[in-house]
Order: C-alpha cells, then structure tokens, then sequence
C-alpha cells in the first residue's frame, strides 16, 4: 500500500498540530493582558500553520522513489 506521506511526514505533522493545540490553549488561559495571551501564543500558533504543517507537507518523501518504479522496470546505465 502507497501512502502519500511516509511516517516523517506525519510526524512533523503531528508536531505542527500540537504546537497549534498548545497554542490555543495559552490564547486561552489568564487574563487578556497577560504576556503568554498577547505574545507567545500567537508566535506560536503562526510557526505552527505556516512553517512546521507545511514542511511536513512539503518534506520529500524517499519511499515514494523507491516505489514509483514498476517491478518489471530495469535501471539503465
């Protein structure tokens, strides 16, 4: 069975999704004018939905070279 992503990717997935959750979860704790509410969550939340989910979308997969290949299929030299 091929899988669009290999077990990195989802890995790296996984961690932009918790980074995201714990994010949240600090937006939504204490009071507005805390520093953790104003500052780090929302440092948080956009590494988590614009550089970590994306690299796990974008890291290249190298199963998938492996298994593009048919096994009738000879490498030419």
């Amino acid at each position: 069975m091929n899988l669009a992503f290999g077990k990195i990717n989802y890995l790296i997935i996984a961690l932009g999704i918790g980074l995201a959750v714990y994010g949240m979860y600090l937006l939504s704790i204490g009071p507005v004018d805390n520093a953790k509410t104003l500052n780090l969550a929302p440092i948080i939340l956009g590494l988590a939905y614009l550089v970590v989910i994306p690299a796990g979308i974008l890291f290249p997969n190298k199963g998938m070279e492996k298994s593009e290949k048919t096994p009738g299929q000879q490498a030419k030299s």
